[in-house]
């Protein structure tokens, strides 16, 4: 039999995994910090965390052949429909570089807003991986008409031009308005009566859905959608996002496609957990309606401040004001967020762990800025 301190030097040599970690704050970080920069700012939620620690024991089977997945894919018929098909990845640009590469042939062309995602903030991932020109429309508040389609419809179709196959839509927008159910609708009808496959991005379609009183997959198969990337990061996940398809149709070789574009996960059981706690449950409506509510109080709060203006409507968690240059630089100074492209325009994102206080502390400091350049 082993001596107490044998068993004691060998337990500090192979400490048993299923010990809790400690809890302590990391000191690299002040977990008290907060500001308006970005929703991937925040950190997870904490049944996010007990999701993944819940589903960290013994082995299971890798590469999606786990009971969480099973799970995740049993959700999704239910949500979305007998046919549907989720695939976990790691991040919105998978999602969507997978999606589109899926939804369109070698010599396609995707039809977006100028301000899309694909287009501005995924370093040309869609046209350097999954080798498809953007055809971009610009627009003032980031969503897509008929007419914007039909214009980028109407050029040449030979062989000297790449061919419009897909139309992507951002659900929220880039700068924070949503798309009606009748605006996605009247678009799908428009893309599929066209020849093109219809795909949203989703990294916040869970803000969307609050703002417009739905469930998500209700408010894809409302709207006749082909492909979702459906964002969980944003609303509270460590790092999970999933390509949902709605139409196996309008996907050619998706799960070759996700191997290849480094997208699937050997220890998919973490990010299937992950989507599971986010989505089958309520936790995404609350998450993404308090972040929504956060930024209906700060937009309360900016309107009617002297030099103020909100010209953009608030519609999911980003407020887009224009700001006098004395106001932002104040306001600089007490929280991190990002000046916008239109000169005096910033972006404020509200997160699932914005306070009441944190949003209050910040107008106070912009009424005093705007008093001040008014006395």
């Amino acid at each position: 039999m082993a001596s107490h301190s044998e068993t004691t030097a060998a337990s500090a040599a192979n400490p048993d995994p299923r010990r809790s970690a400690s809890t302590a704050p990391d000191p690299r970080h002040d977990v008290e910090h907060r500001g308006f920069s970005s929703d991937n700012a925040s950190g997870a939620h904490p049944e996010v965390l007990a999701a993944i620690t819940a589903a960290n024991g013994g082995h299971v089977t890798a590469y999606g052949a786990d009971p969480y997945t099973g799970a995740l894919r049993d959700w999704a018929r239910r949500e979305f429909g007998e046919r549907a098909l989720i695939l976990p990845v790691f991040n919105g640009t998978g999602a969507n570089v997978v999606a589109l590469q899926a939804m369109s042939p070698r010599w396609g062309a995707v039809i977006c807003t100028a301000d899309a995602h694909v287009a501005t903030d995924e370093n040309a991932a869609a046209e350097r991986v999954a080798g498809l020109k953007l055809l971009t429309r610009p627009t003032p508040d980031g969503k897509l008409r008929p007419d914007d389609v039909r214009a980028l419809l109407a050029g040449r179709r030979d062989v000297h031009t790449a061919l419009p196959t897909v139309l992507s839509l951002t659900q929220s927008t880039e700068i924070g308005t949503a798309y009606s159910v009748d605006e996605l609708r009247e678009l799908s009808a428009l893309a599929h009566a066209s020849g093109l496959r219809v795909h949203v991005d989703g990294a916040r379609i869970a803000n969307a859905a609050v703002a417009l009183g739905r469930g998500i997959g209700e408010l894809a198969l409302e709207t006749g959608i082909d492909v979702l990337s459906l964002g969980a990061t944003k609303t509270g996940a460590l790092g999970a996002e999933a390509i949902v398809v709605l139409d196996p149709d309008a996907v050619d070789g998706v799960e070759f496609l996700r191997k290849i574009d480094l997208q699937l996960a050997s220890k998919q059981r973490f990010l299937s957990a992950q989507l599971l706690a986010m989505f089958d449950g309520d936790l995404w409506r609350r998450t993404a309606g308090h972040a929504n509510a956060m930024a209906q109080r700060l937009a309360r709060g900016l309107q009617g401040l002297p030099g103020v203006s909100l010209p953009l409507p608030v519609e999911a968690n980003g407020v887009f004001p224009v700001l006098p240059s004395h106001v932002a630089a104040a306001l600089h100074e007490h929280a991190y967020f990002y000046d916008w492209v239109e000169p005096g325009m910033v972006r404020l994102l509200c997160s699932w762990d914005t306070t009441d206080a944190e949003v209050d502390a910040f107008l106070e400091v912009a009424r005093a800025a705007t008093n001040s350049g008014a006395a």
